[in-house]
């Protein structure tokens, strides 16, 4: 029966059941017994049907939709499209289109008409001065965030999140073990969980450790050209830095064209081992590296009175820009398409009725140890 659509009274036929047995059957829904469901669907399988996905989801009410919220940064940041193609891949595998919105056509109150287009909506970075995402929670459809939402508001469905203080202490603890002394660390401005989790561990991590670390805020998608003219301010005011974590997508290139123009060595800090286990990827968790090797020689600084002391450069988000700078920048490889991908399964999960909502799930991180910290071969 290949010339034609094959229906479902053409398998309700062939199958010598009624066309609710097969529907009920096929959709996995209904009272038949699992060998009559096995049948059905062979025989559907032989015939070559296909569902009619539009009727199907007219009589669902359903979309086949979600939509897709993203902070109003993201589209020149490489962290957020990978996150982007990692949900529309799972939506696919579901039937689920995936609808990007426009941070304009969301504001202001358009959050009932945003809502009768999908099914559900992921929001990602959700800030709490962001004037769309009250709104989007409050929407009447199942919402799942990337990230937790530090609003008054609704709060959302599920939630996939990622432990962003260990992942900062990870940096700092690395630094330190490969010889600095006095960490800065380029924090994102924002209300977003992720910036403020930043900002926060750096602090406490200082107070923890008895070490100052020297804070400075950059805009939360800064350029690299603002992650250099920060660095510089910081190096010129602050001489005894001798570690720069950035956590920006792809400004990292920003902080090793400042410390060229300080006339600061990247590498390795001091010459004191750093301990000799084996390097390795760890998910959630610091990674120790090689021996640190021989002591850099310090120059005279730019004032003349300062020894120009090698200086290490750490990103909080890893991507083509870390890995493509020279030298290579250790970074946290926060698996953008793995999360994106994550957040896309729950709200199918509660879509679906296979997960009760207000579920949290977790998501891996993994440290890459590069050049930028750790001494050659």
């Amino acid at each position: 029966m290949t010339s034609r659509t094959v229906t479902l009274l053409d398998v309700a036929r062939a199958a010598g059941v009624s066309k609710s047995t097969v529907s009920d059957a096929l959709q996995g829904s209904g009272r038949v017994a699992e060998a009559t469901r096995e049948r059905v669907r062979a025989v559907a399988e032989e015939l070559g049907y296909r569902p009619n996905s539009a009727a199907r989801r007219l009589r669902r009410s359903s979309t086949g939709a979600i939509g897709l919220h993203l902070p109003q940064t993201a589209t020149r940041l490489d962290y957020y499209m990978n996150l982007a193609f990692g949900a529309v891949a799972r939506a696919q595998e579901e039937g689920l289109d995936v609808v990007l919105l426009a941070p304009a056509g969301v504001a202001g109150g358009a959050s009932g008409r945003v809502a009768s287009r999908v099914d559900g909506l992921l929001v990602i970075d959700p800030e709490v001065g962001d004037s769309a995402v009250p709104g989007l929670l409050d929407a009447g459809v199942p919402v799942v965030t990337g990230e937790r939402y530090l609003g008054p508001t609704a709060a959302p469905s599920g939630a996939v999140i990622c432990d962003n203080a260990a992942s900062l202490t990870a940096l700092l603890d690395h630094v330190t073990e490969r010889g600095a002394r006095h960490p800065a660390v380029l924090a994102p401005a924002g209300t977003s969980a992720w910036a403020t989790a930043l900002r926060a561990t750096a602090a406490s991590w200082g107070q923890e450790h008895g070490v100052a670390v020297a804070l400075r805020t950059v805009p939360f998608a800064a350029t690299p050209q603002e992650a250099e003219e920060t660095t510089l301010a910081l190096l010129r005011t602050d001489p005894a830095v001798d570690a720069v974590i950035c956590a920006p997508d792809g400004a990292a290139p920003g902080v090793l064209r400042a410390a060229a123009t300080a006339g600061r060595t990247v590498g390795t800090v001091s010459g004191r081992t750093a301990g000799s286990t084996t390097s390795d990827r760890t998910a959630g968790s610091t990674t120790s590296d090689r021996t640190a090797g021989s002591t850099t020689s310090g120059r005279t600084g730019e004032a003349g009175a300062h020894p120009r002391t090698p200086l290490l450069v750490a990103s909080c988000v890893d991507g083509t820009a870390t890995r493509s700078a020279e030298p290579p920048v250790t970074a946290v490889d926060l698996r953008p398409a793995a999360y994106g991908r994550a957040c896309a399964e729950l709200l199918c999960d509660i879509l679906a009725g296979r997960t009760a909502p207000d579920t949290v799930r977790r998501h891996a991180w993994a440290l890459e140890t590069r050049a930028s910290t750790t001494p050659p071969d």
